[in-house]
């Protein structure tokens, strides 16, 4: 079991109920302000904190037992091809690559022989986030049931050695080839995103309603209308599309968001991945700056679809990067990029909401030396009317910011302030202009600016000298206090290595390869196991331009001493690295899911596979609840409202990478991906016994029936 943190006092609480110090440590965590309250005398403060203890139970032997932050026992770190949760909770897989979408969908061959257009039916692969969207009381739109709703969730990509079957014309040496334009459209089908129609039975597992008319497939080939200030510019439009608003698909859906009027946000993050180009080319700044290369990594799309041919389409990158807005309840809408969100790597996007009203959704680009941003909307959220055609709209107009994270007062102490710079044509950068005459933006009118700001958001960031951080990863906001934000930092090994680099401020670096020293927020070199920093906005106010920081956790080795170590709530029992997802449920548990090395050895060691640890916000305990199995990623979690049910995707299960069980050769050496292609079951079989692996959902559930985690 994870160490419990204690406060200053020393108070502990060995029984199950709940301590008067917490619940006053939990109060002044909502409400800061209530400390002036304590320190003007207990008389006056007592009468609420005890009132809030009677609330919970406290006096009554009748009463329902409170609900804890971490009510469970932590699970131990492991390397097998399971999925392990604490005592007390089951864990089910569900909606697995391949599943048809709908009851008219094909069944999914275990030989990986399905066609592309087979794929379009069937659920995609690589899960990632995930959101439950309860149905209302008469089931025709969002609402706050928990037994019956829309899952919808993301494949991020593929893996090109369990996706295509071996025939007789494989080439011996690479499975891949020949490739042909068939399996580049399969390939692009098992992207996007999927919207099931699930149910809970009466034993409390779920099932896939597959006759609902709400079951749909959106992928790599789905028209898609691109809105908002960088529609319609000439970086935009291609042969295909010369208007610039409409492009075919969405790729690489990473993290996700939702929204308080029913839709679902996913992120594009890796596009660049799937671009290459024919012939010779020298990049220009602005694919450089976002990545774009010669062979991509490796899809092979560019060689048999021009789409993603750069030399043939130079634009169709541009069209990528962006978050996504889907109205899942509308099966037959269309899905909208959201330009005024700004392009790059988006890993996911949390809303929050200002006193008055303004929509603010945060993101973080996804790349060593990459930032983090917000966005304000310009109009405001009518909380009267959730549903409303106007609410709806809010996505399409607003200011991008991005975050400077500077040092306090004391040098060391891992804190202190920030400022959010908008990126707008009158904002002045670090060379003493306005970014309306920096030569990257420069247009005839300050709305062409703003387009060009949009489309190259990399580059505005990099001109007002934005803090570059160890790669951004998801950003969560506290449901007790909506100023109050976290944000993992999956790992950097470039920070802090020779010879020291930053993105120069004229857009000019190639995308991750700047070298930057160490600085209070991202405090340590070679950064291979990650950290989470929180921030409280000014006046706990969203769409406040200042903040205060903090680091909240340096995850790593606790052997580990001197400016690499990790913080005290680290221990022998929570090892992780590389934190990647993150959610708060609605009690103010925060969860943490990891996408790192699970080699167990070295760095590594005692981490086992990833996994997913859950954490105290006040007392900064994390204690180890879910590990994944065998070469996969832990990735995207939601709840049903009543918080009884939990799901969870499981990403890429039978990746090789370093795993300890990796499978070897006679010789010794380890299994190569050409290897695995034709022996798809020799390392995982997750979540079917004899099956090549498959991504899937997970749900987790109690078996008294209580609330996760609590």
């Amino acid at each position: 079991m994870a160490q419990s943190l204690l406060d200053d006092d020393g108070v502990s609480n060995p029984s199950r109920g709940v301590h008067l110090q917490e619940v006053v440590d939990r109060s002044l965590a909502v409400d800061p302000g209530r400390r002036r309250l304590m320190l003007g005398g207990l008389g006056a403060a007592a009468l609420p904190f005890l009132g809030m203890l009677s609330a919970c139970g406290g006096g009554d032997s009748d009463s329902e037992e409170p609900e804890r932050m971490l009510g469970f026992t932590a699970v131990a770190a492991a390397s097998g091809d399971a999925v392990v949760v604490p005592a007390g909770y089951v864990a089910t897989a569900i909606l697995p690559w391949g599943e048809p979408i709908n009851a008219n969908g094909p069944a999914w061959k275990s030989d990986a022989s399905n066609t592309a257009v087979e794929q379009e039916l069937q659920v995609g692969d690589n899960h990632d986030g995930i959101h439950f969207f309860g149905f209302n009381s008469t089931g025709n739109g969002p609402g706050e049931r928990s037994d019956e709703g829309l899952l919808v969730f993301n494949h991020e990509y593929v893996n090109l050695e369990y996706l295509y079957a071996i025939t007789s014309d494989t080439d011996p040496a690479n499975w891949l080839l020949p490739f042909t334009l068939e399996k580049a459209r399969k390939a692009q089908a098992a992207h996007g995103v999927t919207v099931a129609h699930v149910r809970r039975k009466s034993d409390g597992s779920w099932e896939h309603v597959k006759s609902s008319p709400y079951n749909r497939r959106i992928h790599g080939n789905t028209p898609i209308t691109i809105q908002g200030p960088a529609a319609g510019h000439p970086l935009m439009r291609t042969a295909a599309d010369p208007t610039g608003t409409e492009v075919l698909g969405t790729l690489n859906n990473c993290g996700n968001g939702w929204t308080p009027w029913g839709t679902y946000l996913t992120c594009e993050e890796n596009f660049n991945g799937y671009f290459g180009w024919n012939g010779d080319r020298t990049p220009t700044a602005l694919e450089s700056r976002y990545g774009i290369t010669k062979d991509g990594f490796g899809y092979l799309w560019h060689t048999v679809d021009p789409r993603f041919d750069v030399n043939a389409n130079p634009n169709e990158p541009n069209r990528f990067g962006w978050i996504v807005e889907i109205d899942p309840f509308s099966p037959a809408s269309k899905p909208v990029k959201r330009t005024a969100l700004g392009r790059f790597k988006h890993e996911n996007a949390a809303y929050s909401i200002s006193p008055d009203g303004k929509v603010v959704v945060y993101m973080g680009c996804d790349e060593r030396n990459e930032y983090i941003y917000k966005f304000v909307s310009s109009g405001t959220f009518d909380k009267s009317q959730p549903y409303s055609s106007a609410n709806r709209r809010l996505l399409e107009s607003g200011t991008l910011y991005v975050a400077r994270f500077d040092a306090g007062a004391k040098a060391g102490d891992r804190m202190g302030t920030g400022v959010w710079i908008p990126l707008v044509p009158s904002t002045i950068g670090v060379d003493g202009k306005a970014l309306r005459d920096n030569p990257n933006f420069a247009a005839a009118s300050d709305a062409e600016v703003q387009a060009l700001i949009l489309i190259k958001a990399r580059q505005a960031a990099d001109a007002v000298g934005a803090t570059m951080m160890d790669r951004p990863e998801w950003v969560a906001v506290n449901p007790k206090n909506p100023g109050n934000v976290y944000v993992t930092l999956t790992n950097n090994n470039r920070r802090g290595s020779s010879p020291a680099s930053s993105n120069k401020p004229d857009g000019t670096t190639v995308a991750g390869s700047a070298r930057p020293p160490v600085d209070e927020a991202n405090p340590r070199a070679n950064n291979v196991w990650g950290h989470i920093v929180r921030w409280t906005e000014a006046g706990n106010n969203p769409a406040a331009t200042s903040f205060e920081w903090d680091i909240f956790v340096l995850a790593g080795q606790p052997s580990v001493t001197g400016d690499r170590a990790p913080t005290s709530n680290i221990n022998a029992n929570n090892l992780f690295n590389s934190p990647d997802g993150l959610a708060f449920d609605a009690f103010g548990r925060l969860w943490i899911q990891t996408d790192g090395s699970f080699s167990n050895t070295g760095d590594f060691a005692g981490m086992g596979n990833n996994q997913m640890l859950a954490a105290d916000p006040v007392t900064k305990e994390i204690r180890r609840f879910l590990v994944g199995p065998s070469g996969c990623e832990v990735t995207g979690v939601t709840w049903t409202p009543d918080r009884k049910t939990m799901f969870v995707n499981i990403q890429h299960p039978g990746e090789l990478g370093s795993h300890p069980n990796r499978p070897k050769n006679p010789d010794g050496s380890t299994f190569t991906d050409n290897q695995i292609a034709r022996n798809p079951t020799a390392f995982s079989q997750w979540p079917t016994p004899g099956a090549r692996p498959r991504s899937a959902t997970v749900v987790i559930r109690r078996t008294d029936g209580g609330v996760i985690g609590g």
